[in-house]
C-alpha cells in the first residue's frame, strides 16, 4: 500500500475501501446492524422463494413477480455486505480493480432490475383490478417469462456504461474510495480528468428509468383507482384497494431511499462524509429487507403458508 496509493497508474490493479470514514472507533458496533439486516434479508427472500416453490396454488404471476424481486433483493445485498462486513471485522479494504467494477455493474444492473420488476407487478395489478375476467388470458406464462426477459436486458444494457466508462479514466490521484462498496460516483470520482460523462449518464439513467417506471405504475395506479372507485360498496372498495398495499409498500421502500441515496451523492458537498457514506450503505439494504416483511404480512397466501410452516414443526 506504500507507493501505490499515489504513484500514477491508468488502471490500479486494486482499489482500497474505506469503509465509513471517520467512524472506524465505531465498526464493531455497526457491523450488528448490518449484519442483522443482511440476516433478515437473506432469511425472509429466501423464505419466499421456498414458500412460492413448495405450494402450487401461489404458482400465478403475481407471486412470480415476486419471487423475481426477491432474487434481485438476495443479489443486491450479497454483492455488498459481505465485502462490508469483512471491512468491519477484518480491515480487509482491497478489492480488485475487476473486481470493483463487477460489483458496480451488479449494484446498478440490479438495482435497476427491482425497479423494471416493480412495474411488472403494477400491470399484475392493474389487469387483475380492471380485467379480472381476462387475467388468466393476458397473463400467460409465456408473457411472465417475456416481462421478466425484457426486465433483466433492459437493466443490464443500461448498466453496461457504468463499468467501461469507469475503466477508460485514468486514475493518477489515489486508489482510496471513501466508501464501503464500489458505486459508480464513489469510483469515478477519484479519476483526474473530467468525468461529466460518467455523471451526466448516471443522471441519465437514473431519471429515464427511475422516471418511466414511476410514470408507467403511476398510469397503472390511475386506472386501478378509477376501477375501484365504480365499485358500488364501500367494503368492496377497500378490499380491492387492499390487495395493491404491499406493492405501494414495496415502492415506497425502494424508490425514496433510492432517490435520496442518489441525489446526495451528487448535490451533497455539505454533509458530513461519514453520514453520506452511511446512508448510501444502508439504503441498498433497506428494501431486500422491507419487501419480504411487507409481502410476508400483507400477503394473506404468503401468511398463511408461512404459518402453516411452523404449525406443522411444532406439531
Amino acid at each position: 500500500m506504500s507507493d501505490s496509493n499515489t504513484t500514477n497508474f491508468t488502471n490500479p490493479s486494486t482499489f482500497i475501501l474505506l469503509g465509513i470514514p471517520g467512524l472506524e472507533a465505531a465498526y464493531i458496533w455497526i457491523s450488528i446492524p448490518f449484519c442483522a439486516m443482511y440476516t433478515i434479508a437473506m432469511l425472509g427472500n429466501f423464505t419466499i422463494l421456498f414458500i412460492v416453490k413448495r405450494e402450487p396454488s401461489l404458482h400465478e404471476p403475481m407471486f412470480y413477480f415476486l419471487c423475481m424481486l426477491a432474487i434481485t433483493d438476495l443479489v443486491i445485498s450479497t454483492s455488498t455486505v459481505p465485502k462490508m462486513l469483512s471491512i468491519f471485522w477484518f480491515n480487509s479494504r482491497e478489492i480488485s480493480f475487476s473486481g470493483c467494477l463487477t460489483q458496480m455493474y451488479f449494484i446498478h444492473s440490479f438495482s435497476a432490475m427491482e425497479s423494471g420488476i416493480l412495474v411488472a407487478m403494477a400491470f399484475d395489478r392493474y389487469v387483475a383490478i380492471c380485467n379480472p375476467l381476462r387475467y388468466s388470458m393476458i397473463l400467460t406464462n409465456s408473457v411472465v417469462a417475456k416481462i421478466g426477459l425484457a426486465v433483466v436486458l433492459r437493466s443490464g444494457i443500461l448498466a453496461l456504461p457504468y463499468p467501461f466508462l469507469a475503466r477508460q479514466w485514468p486514475y493518477c490521484r489515489t486508489n482510496i474510495i471513501p466508501h464501503s462498496y464500489c458505486g459508480h460516483m464513489a469510483v469515478v470520482k477519484l479519476a483526474c480528468t473530467d468525468i461529466r460523462i460518467s455523471s451526466y449518464y448516471g443522471l441519465f439513467d437514473l431519471f429515464s428509468e427511475i422516471g418511466m417506471d414511476v410514470f408507467f405504475i403511476t398510469v397503472s395506479y390511475t386506472q386501478i383507482l378509477r376501477a375501484i372507485f365504480r365499485l358500488p360498496t364501500k367494503d368492496a372498495r377497500l378490499k380491492t384497494f387492499g390487495t395493491c398495499i404491499s406493492h405501494l409498500c414495496a415502492i415506497l421502500a425502494l424508490y425514496i431511499p433510492d432517490l435520496f441515496s442518489s441525489l446526495t451523492q451528487r448535490f451533497g458537498q455539505n454533509v458530513p462524509l461519514h453520514f453520506l457514506v452511511l446512508i448510501v450503505s444502508v439504503y441498498l439494504l433497506v428494501p431486500p429487507v422491507l419487501h419480504p416483511i411487507i409481502y410476508g404480512v400483507r400477503t394473506k397466501q404468503i401468511r398463511g403458508r408461512l404459518l402453516q410452516l411452523f404449525t406443522h414443526k411444532e406439531t
